[in-house]
């Protein structure tokens, strides 16, 4: 009965009155500009330097075919563009691996095998065969000396000698020695009445132990074995003086997982995809281990002594009538960073509550931490440079083996800082009202090359800096935004920019500021440059709390306005769309254009939790998703109905997967401001998703019930006055199709009239198909032209 009424309902709601375009005419329509991407041109990724320093290599598809290939273009030919060949391809040098301190040499791997590569003679030469994968590969502090990993174990190779030697001897799961094996009372009894009764069965056990004796008093001692038990061992790490390897033990439970249906399998059953569990199912575990070449023996670090380990949220105040204990959180330890000459290391430490970050000088002999610094956080640690649980981030030694350098949101920025070891004097690199990207060390160690938002938070410019600080050099000059992959030997810079109304090109720039950038490609295609795009405004308005909010706007033509605004809500969460680049969001950009060709005034709002503008933004949405990130949007139609003559009986928002939660809170809980919106594959109930994402922001559940019934839209959905079209992927594997069935149900029970349900039954999260993209903004344009304009 239930597998029929589902059926039943899923036709119904897919199958309402098929969206039309509006009779105004505009140069754009949605199945134009929602068609495979392909008729915009093609524009280059992945763009990475051969190793001689004279190649650019990068991913393009001039011909139109199903994927890109790799093409070239070589330093003496700039204005040609070559296909590279499947075997120039196949005897290229891997981009990835390690270099030696001078950069002459590198390691890498192919075809499993580890090979080293002479930069000057641009030669390889092969090293190590041992017929399985091997990876990890890094010269020690003497360079004749090469470590690397293979099924679990560190191994040197020594170039001069031409020997290989195992370091470790660790192994995954239990000891099964007999001597831990223990017999059951049933099989014990058996045993010894087995030897009671039977002479030469005994007479022969006894001899056996007394061999046994014999053997175990006359021979070698066993080398050391670690077993990690239930832990599998990753990360693992050789000291460049060789005298330790540290290894991450981790043992991974995600809990429950959700199934998600998949209804149009080629089978012609319902088959379930196992996904993610829900927020607060999240047991995993990790510890950080050292073996001590000269003890051979393993010991654990201990993070018991980290300064502040068992401090409770503030959030706790919320509940008075419950106990809370204070006690030693639960951490994630990285991998172990060591200094150049191995005598010292750092790790990173994170708080499994994800509100206390530490960097803490290992006391190699014994595993006990020494904190260096301590970055807590309130609300959730993240940011710029900062990492993630399992490390990430910028992190690491001066090659003086005192100083560490390492990104951190103390300003409230995230910044680039140098600590002294010894002192713990700590020295800020890089300071203002603004956010360092992927700093690095150049090659003689003497400067750092790094990216930052110091000329406006909407563009991206490189920079050259001192190692110690000083003044930054901005090497690039272009607006927009700038990823600059600089050459092996630092004097050339391959350039991809953008700019809001441009896609992504290709430049060429020696490494210096006075020099001028020459765009290398042009992929435009002629359809896409006969519209004139538009470059939004970027502009601010002040919210409510007085905080000024970055937008971008789309202003119609006098002639064509029609006094309705539009808001578009970006996704993610913690993503930047305000700013002068091409944006990941390039289809709702064109349909923003489409809009204003109609008459629409279309905004487009960086709101609180939105990536770019420091901690207290990027924080702002803590217990309360729907909050100010809800009330930045009522604050922008505000200002349009002030400065730009918007009707307030005229407005309505769309948004995808974030974009859509703040679509159906809007919807919920401001009828007097949105009178239309579209909600795409839309959290309805945050209970009900990922951990990683959601634990930082609303706690847990049973930890912090207020923040989740305070967020979750299907609280809410009894507000609903306005009109409401839902969107939703049937096979949503990040945001389930679960979430809108039962906000389905809500709305059914609360005998809401003014909504509609449209379901992609082959689309996951992202959609693929074109046709699913072109049908979904028809009824997104039907919903404004019908709800706003009576059309």
């Amino acid at each position: 009965m239930f597998k029929f009424y589902l059926g039943t309902l899923l036709v119904a709601l897919m199958c309402f009155s098929n969206p039309t375009v509006s009779a105004q005419t505009s140069a754009l329509s949605v199945e134009k500009i929602m068609k495979d991407p392909k008729w915009m041109g093609n524009f280059p990724e992945n763009v990475q330097w051969g190793t001689q320093s004279n190649t650019i290599y990068f991913d393009y598809n001039p011909d139109g075919n199903t994927s890109d290939s790799l093409y070239k273009i070589e330093v003496n030919k700039l204005d040609k563009i070559q296909k590279v060949s499947l075997a120039e391809r196949k005897a290229m040098i891997s981009s990835y691996g390690s270099f030696n301190n001078s950069k002459t040499k590198k390691l890498y791997t192919k075809d499993n095998a580890l090979y080293l590569y002479d930069v000057a003679k641009n030669e390889s030469s092969l090293i190590v065969d041992l017929g399985a994968r091997l990876g990890d590969a890094t010269f020690l502090s003497d360079e004749n000396k090469i470590a690397f990993t293979f099924e679990n174990n560190a191994y040197v190779f020594n170039t001069a000698k031409g020997s290989l030697e195992k370091l470790t001897n660790f192994k995954e799961g239990k000891a099964t020695d007999d001597k831990d094996k223990k017999l059951s009372d049933k099989n014990k009894w058996l045993k010894e009445e087995n030897l009671g009764l039977l002479q030469i069965v005994r007479e022969r056990e006894e001899q056996d132990s007394l061999s046994k004796a014999y053997r175990e008093m006359t021979a070698d001692p066993e080398p050391f074995v670690f077993y990690s038990g239930e832990q599998s061992i990753n990360s693992l790490q050789v000291a460049p003086n060789a005298n330790f390897v540290t290894i991450v033990l981790t043992k991974r439970d995600r809990g429950e997982s959700t199934n998600v249906p998949n209804y149009v399998d080629a089978s012609g059953y319902t088959e379930d995809l196992r996904t993610r569990s829900k927020v607060g199912d999240d047991n995993t575990e990790s510890s950080l281990a050292i073996y001590n070449r000269k003890k051979d023996t393993v010991y654990r670090v201990d993070p018991s002594k980290l300064t502040g380990i068992t401090d409770l949220p503030d959030y706790v105040s919320d509940y008075p009538d419950k106990e809370w204990e204070a006690k030693e959180r639960e951490v994630i330890v990285s991998q172990a960073i060591f200094s150049n000459d191995g005598s010292k290391a750092i790790v990173n430490v994170r708080s499994k509550d994800n509100k206390d970050r530490w960097i803490a000088l290992i006391n190699l002999e014994d595993g006990s931490l020494k904190t260096l610094d301590r970055q807590r956080d309130e609300a959730w640690i993240a940011g710029p440079g900062i990492g993630w649980s399992f490390g990430g981030g910028t992190l690491g030694w001066l090659p003086d083996n005192k100083h560490i350098y390492f990104q951190s949101e103390e300003s409230g920025y995230s910044h680039l800082y140098l600590l002294d070891v010894n002192s713990g004097k700590k020295k800020a690199l890089t300071q203002g009202e603004y956010e360092v990207f992927d700093p690095f060390l150049s090659n003689d160690k003497k400067s750092w090359f790094l990216t930052t938002s110091e000329v406006n938070a909407g563009e991206r410019h490189f920079y050259k800096m001192p190692v110690m600080g000083g003044t930054m050099r901005q090497l690039t000059t272009l607006p927009g935004n700038n990823e600059v992959a600089l050459s092996p030997d630092e004097k050339y810079m391959a350039i991809r920019n953008s700019y809001s109304n441009k896609p992504w090109e290709l430049y060429f720039k020696k490494t210096s500021a006075s020099e001028t950038a020459k765009q290398l490609t042009s992929g435009q295609s002629d359809a896409f440059k006969s519209y004139p795009w538009r470059i939004p405004e970027n502009i601010q308005f002040k919210a409510a709390d007085g905080a000024m909010v970055p937008a971008r706007l789309y202003v119609p033509e006098t002639s064509v306005k029609n006094g309705a605004a539009v808001v578009f809500v970006h996704g993610a969460g913690y993503l930047q769309n305000a700013h002068k680049w091409w944006s990941s969001y390039f289809r709702e950009y064109m349909f923003n254009n489409m809009l204003t060709d109609l008459g629409y005034t279309v905004i487009d709002i960086d709101y609180r939790a939105s990536a770019g503008y420091g901690r207290d933004w990027r924080t702002g949405i803590y217990r309360h998703m729907g909050g100010k990130d809800l009330s930045d949007q009522v604050d922008g139609v505000q200002y349009l109905i002030k400065n730009y003559g918007i009707n307030p009986e005229k407005v309505g928002i769309y948004g995808g997967s974030y974009g859509g939660f703040i679509t159906l809170m809007a919807l919920f809980n401001e009828p007097e401001t949105f009178k239309a919106g579209a909600a795409l594959r839309s959290v309805t109930d945050w209970a009900h998703y990922n951990h990683g994402y959601t634990a930082n922001i609303l706690n847990e559940p049973t930890q912090d019930p207020i923040a989740y019934k305070r967020s979750s839209p299907i609280y809410f959905a009894e507000g609903l006055q306005g009109d409401l079209l839902i969107e939703h992927g049937m096979v949503d594997t990040n945001v389930h199709f679960q979430d809108v069935v039962r906000l389905t149900q809500r709305l059914i029970e609360l005998e809401k009239n003014n909504w509609e349900l449209a379901v992609y039954p082959v689309e996951s999260h992202g959609f693929i198909e074109p046709s699913s993209w072109t049908d979904e903004y028809k009824r997104i344009l039907k919903l404004f032209n019908k709800s706003l304009l009576g059309k």
